[in-house]
């Protein structure tokens, strides 16, 4: 399961630091937790698909990895986009 297009690119716009920012830590923190928004809807309709679940699980890892790497050097910036995206931690 992927998000749309113009989905992904409205993301981008709204969370990048400069204009053609598109790879920034808090760019993908936006893009996964959009992806993992679809999936979670995904795996309530599908329980059992257990290979959409295993991809779930990549993505959050990604993002917790990310999100740690932020916290780590720029706290101020992590707690922003953390409250933008309504993550805890």
């Amino acid at each position: 399961m992927t998000i749309k297009s113009d989905i992904k690119k409205k993301i981008i716009t709204e969370s990048r630091r400069h204009e053609t920012d598109s790879g920034s830590a808090e760019v993908q923190i936006s893009v996964l937790t959009a992806q993992i928004k679809e999936l979670t809807g995904h795996m309530q309709r599908h329980p059992k698909d257990f290979h959409s679940r295993y991809g779930l699980l990549a993505k959050v890892n990604r993002r917790n990895k990310l999100s740690t790497y932020l916290r780590r050097k720029d706290p101020k910036t992590h707690a922003e986009i953390s409250a933008k995206l309504g993550l805890r931690r």
